[in-house]
């Protein structure tokens, strides 16, 4: 009998690979449909999850903090017009939301609730997916949500002071995290999204 922490681990694990695997495979997959073989010409633009774990982002990472990330799919973003821009940054977490509708649905439909392995490890990778979508949405660099921003932006001044930003995104985006940011902005928009798929919460046993 396994214990909560260790079942929790062994759900999280493939469902960690499955749905960023799935995130950064949109991301080439829009990329490619708008004229960018970059993805596809370094190996990038494919489901096997081995070809988007970084070592430290997606391996030793998680076991320290339980966060992470994958290596992002390279785009060449110079030759993409801003809505294609706003089209590629969007495929990931919209990829993320999809898998969340199909996986409610698979939930509802077969009633996994009654089978508790599947239906917990199926709840699971709906919340993960949630998260993932939503945290992407944050408008701080290098998040999918200020490529999406920066897309929108009309004047000059208006991107120069995106690229001034963009410079200590990385920065702002720690500073965001450690002050609470995800506590308090990511998770209670996931539970709200959540509660409206009406489903229940994953048990461990």
């Amino acid at each position: 009998m396994f214990s909560s922490q260790a079942s929790i681990y062994l759900f999280t694990i493939p469902i960690f690979l499955i749905s960023l695997t799935v995130h950064e495979y949109a991301h080439g997959w829009m990329a490619y449909r708008c004229g960018d073989d970059t993805a596809a010409r370094m190996g990038r633009l494919t489901l096997n999850p081995l070809a988007h774990i970084s070592l430290f982002g997606t391996i030793i990472l998680p076991l320290l903090v339980h966060f992470g990330w994958a290596k992002p799919v390279p785009v060449n973003f110079s030759i993409l017009s801003k809505r294609q821009i706003f089209m590629v940054a969007a495929a990931g977490p919209l990829a993320n939301i999809s898998l969340v509708l199909i996986l409610t649905v698979a939930f509802h439909l077969f009633h996994l609730s009654a089978i508790p392995l599947l239906g917990n490890f199926v709840l699971m990778a709906i919340l993960f997916n949630i998260i993932l979508a939503v945290f992407n949405l944050v408008p701080i660099p290098p998040l999918d949500g200020s490529r999406m921003v920066y897309a929108q932006l009309k004047s000059p001044q208006a991107v120069n002071m995106y690229q001034k930003f963009s410079r200590f995104g990385m920065f702002i985006l720690i500073g965001f995290i450690f002050l609470g940011g995800f506590e308090r902005v990511i998770l209670p928009l996931v539970a709200l999204f959540y509660s409206l798929l009406g489903l229940p919460l994953p048990t461990f046993y």
